[in-house]
């Protein structure tokens, strides 16, 4: 069995975002979660690996249900997914005891990523620093490696935007898909095709998702580097997933929770097997 817990739902921009006063914002800082999104995690149970570490990981493992991350893998060097790596310190460090006895975090890193962290951010500096200190280990992959973990064979693969990994999960007859951020120009290959589960970035709602009014001026250089919601939807269509939970749900959509079941409800109608996830939710494949 292998379970999906969303740690957080959001993306670069979370929802609240400070100052804002908008009225998914406001319903946000109102009433919590599921209206409230913290930046983009999610803890795959099975494996029990951890994809990612936004600035607010600290906060998310502490209300999840875990009390320890055996692994993490990384998708890109963006800093809403790698600026909370410090909570490896701060959830493996023994400072009580005398030797240590620190908990330890496997910490997987693609071939492409790794160059990344050597040149942005001190992300490497830091990490390395954390493996001197005894709370983890890093493990450098090459492009076309999986690694095995608890019985699952995890494949990370490039996408178009060749910086940025997603992850297939199998295991015997379960295929499961987990592309983290940037579908821009990504057209789905065949081995990932029919997966029992895929989760990916919803992308940028370029119309509005009710009226069909446009939002985003044709000429915005955004739609150059950021997938839309409706290609990411003929990219739903290519897959075939039996079903596809959508994340990366940015403040600036201006969609409140309340629209996301609106949203759902029209999109399976129309035969997309879609839900849209929400911080602390959990999905089984």
């Amino acid at each position: 069995m292998l379970k999906v817990e969303f740690l957080g739902s959001g993306g670069a921009i979370p929802t609240p975002r400070p100052g804002c006063d908008c009225k998914v914002c406001c319903e946000a800082r109102e009433k919590g979660v599921p209206y409230s999104r913290m930046g983009p995690g999610v803890f795959i149970h099975g494996p029990d690996i951890l994809i990612d570490t936004p600035e607010e990981a600290r906060l998310q493992l502490d209300r999840s249900t875990l009390n320890h991350v055996p692994a993490c893998i990384y998708s890109h060097w963006h800093p809403d997914h790698i600026m909370g790596r410090r909570v490896f310190e701060t959830m493996n460090a023994d400072w009580r005891t005398w030797p240590p006895t620190h908990s330890v975090t496997d910490i997987y890193i693609p071939e492409g990523v790794a160059e990344d962290f050597r040149k942005f951010l001190g992300m490497m500096e830091q990490l390395e620093y954390l493996q001197r200190f005894g709370v983890l280990r890093i493990i450098e992959l090459h492009d076309g490696e999986s690694f095995p973990l608890n019985g699952w064979d995890i494949r990370p693969f490039r996408l178009a935007e060749a910086y940025v990994y997603a992850f297939l999960f199998t295991k015997e007859n379960q295929k499961v898909l987990i592309a983290p951020d940037e579908l821009v120009g990504w057209a789905p290959p065949d081995f990932v095709k029919g997966a029992d589960l895929a989760i990916l970035p919803m992308g940028i709602p370029e119309f509005d998702v009710f009226t069909g009014k446009r939002l985003i001026p044709t000429d915005h250089p955004v739609l150059g580097t950021e997938a839309t919601f409706r290609q990411t939807l003929e990219m739903v269509k290519k897959l075939g997933a039996r079903r596809v939970i959508m994340t990366h749900l940015e403040e600036p959509f201006r969609l409140g929770f309340d629209d996301y079941l609106r949203l759902q409800v029209q999109l399976q109608a129309d035969g997309y097997p879609i839900d849209f996830a929400y911080d602390t939710m959990i999905v089984e494949a």
